[in-house]
């Protein structure tokens, strides 16, 4: 999944759930979405179809839109900044960020191995744009209108 779908799903948890609950279901929510078939930035690394440098400076450009998106979701309109979006929202792509040195720079911390086998367990990406991204848009949208 994008950053941009986990950190909104993320952020709604967490704005949304007491966060004694929020932070285990927003882990859960991550993993849930990347069950699901879906396209990102990295796909196409582990077959050599793309660049890591590419990837970084997609990853690099998502993620400057994912902060805009999280504001305009759950900030715009406030007369407060709601935290707990924000806490959500990082948390969201907290397994990304730690598989990201595997990813990007081909190392991998011997502590995050564990923690990067169970979330490539559940990865299912598709080089198919369109069949990946339509879930994610269509959940940003649900978002949007239940936020």
């Amino acid at each position: 999944m994008l950053s941009i779908s986990h950190s909104l799903t993320g952020a709604y948890l967490a704005a949304t759930l007491h966060p004694a609950i929020a932070l285990p279901t927003i882990l859960a929510s991550h993993y849930l979405e990347d069950w699901m078939p879906h396209w990102d930035v990295g796909t196409g690394l582990s077959a050599g179809t793309r660049k890591r440098s590419t990837a970084i400076i997609l990853e690099l450009g998502e993620l400057a839109i994912t902060i805009g998106l999280v504001y305009l979701f759950f900030q715009t309109g406030k007369d407060n900044w709601q935290i707990w979006a924000w806490i959500g929202a990082v948390v969201g792509i907290l397994p990304d960020f730690l598989e990201a040195p595997r990813n990007f720079l081909k190392w991998e911390p011997g502590f995050i191995k564990p923690i990067n086998d169970f979330h490539a367990l559940f990865h299912h990406s598709t080089p198919n744009i369109l069949l990946g991204l339509t879930p994610q848009i269509v959940l940003w949208w649900i978002i949007w209108y239940m936020k």
